[in-house]
């Protein structure tokens, strides 16, 4: 990928995104501007006085080539993912679940024996390879110290980044993997091109890819301007995939959408003519032609993501107008968007409730002083309003919190703000 010189911003690298990240096109679309947004995953612990904060452009681009999305700004990795990094996916139940079906369709696709290796990149806690342990080898990379989670639960991890020295330890140590896996992650690594050869040397002969990433046609159908943060660098169409992988001699040979993250999209890819392809390539290849023809759709796209700003700022002011108090449900990376473009600070927004175990209790939202509390406090202090800022799994949190006893009444801030 090509770009302009890379230049500081505070103790990272950045790169201003003149190029395509996947095909080198010039020809880039500006569709949204977000403004300028911190490090989602940067925290200060509650009572610390406020101090000097480095935040980031937030501008999407679209690329008429490859029909790839992605964000105009590269940001250092060591930046946006810190050893401290506070994120552990096993804490989400649709994960859990999401992981626990991606494993059983897996193995119907795809000849599974107990000697075969599993490599998922970006592994986390080792929620996802929890579901493949004790039925087949595993091995988990993660640069963050949650990796050590894995580790205590017999699930074997580097604690480092994707790279050629990576790469080269595992096929010394444990040969090729029949399946490596990236859930959540393929988007967020920044050099894509050099990732896949990486993931290709990987996969033996008759090795396959599966990622899972947030999925462009969902983001822009649902409104998910919240999911637009430095974490994530590209927004994929199923085009835009097998645009990357035909480049390096990879077959999507199945594809779907999954409920993960508000709506995500799960990618099969071998080389080519090892598995049959599935009749779900084509119908949602057809699906995006239908999409990606609407010439207006991303300037829509603009218009609706302003005027919800509006509506969601209009029900808050009304609220706290009759002094009454509003907490925030969970915090999640997509929050902190949502917050910053929104323009909520602790004069509207009086806490933030996680559950019990989150690393993130005991900090502030990034770049605000909206302290983050056990979820206990939703019930305890019993606010008026809970605001989902997982918005995205309301139908899950709305009769949990219920059930625990909140009696208040709930802001569901997208795709459409409103009181339930």
């Amino acid at each position: 990928m090509k770009s302009d010189i890379p230049f500081t911003f505070g103790t990272g690298t950045s790169i201003i995104v003149k190029r395509c990240q996947i095909c080198d096109s010039p020809d880039l679309e500006s569709i949204l501007f977000l403004g300028y947004l911190p490090p989602v995953n940067r925290m200060h612990f509650i009572g610390e006085r406020p101090q000097e904060e480095t935040t980031y452009p937030a501008e999407l681009l679209y690329c008429h080539h490859c029909r790839l999305v992605q964000l105009g700004l590269i940001v250092d990795a060591k930046v946006l993912f810190p050893f401290s990094y506070p994120y552990t996916s096993s804490t989400t139940k649709i994960l859990r679940e999401n992981f626990a079906e991606l494993y059983e369709e897996a193995k119907s696709l795809i000849p599974l024996g107990p000697n075969d290796l599993i490599v998922d990149i970006g592994s986390n806690d080792g929620n996802l390879l929890s579901n493949f342990r004790d039925r087949h080898r595993v091995l988990g990379v993660t640069p963050e110290e949650i990796g050590k989670i894995a580790i205590e639960r017999g699930i074997p991890t580097l604690l480092d980044y994707l790279s050629d020295r990576v790469v080269d330890q595992i096929l010394r140590e444990d040969g090729q993997a029949k399946l490596v896996t990236a859930t959540n992650v393929f988007a967020h690594i920044e050099n894509i091109n050099d990732a896949t050869e990486l993931i290709l040397r990987l996969l033996s002969p008759e090795g396959v890819f599966i990622s899972e990433s947030h999925y462009l046609k969902a983001l822009i159908e649902t409104l998910q301007y919240d999911a637009i943060y430095h974490e994530h660098l590209r927004y994929y169409s199923l085009h835009s995939l097998v645009y990357l992988f035909e480049q390096r001699g990879l077959e999507v040979f199945h594809a779907k959408p999954i409920p993960t993250h508000g709506g995500s999209i799960r990618v099969y890819a071998s080389r080519k003519g090892v598995y049959p392809v599935q009749d779900t390539v084509a119908k949602l290849l057809n699906d995006e032609e239908n999409f990606f023809m609407n010439q207006n759709g991303f300037h829509k796209f603009r218009k609706r993501v302003i005027e919800s700003k509006f509506k969601l700022l209009t029900i808050l002011q009304a609220i706290k107008s009759k002094g009454q108090s509003i907490y925030g449900i969970s915090a999640p990376s997509r929050a902190s968007t949502l917050i910053h473009y929104v323009g909520i600070d602790d004069g509207i927004l009086d806490g933030v409730c996680e559950i019990k175990g989150s690393h993130k209790i005991g900090k502030y939202v990034p770049g605000t002083l909206i302290p983050i509390f056990d979820e206990e406090r939703l019930f305890t202090e019993s606010p008026d309003f809970a605001l989902l800022l997982s918005w995205h799994i309301a139908d899950e949190l709305i009769p949990k919190l219920t059930g625990k006893g909140f009696k208040g009444r709930f802001i569901v801030p997208l795709p459409e703000p409103r009181v339930v």
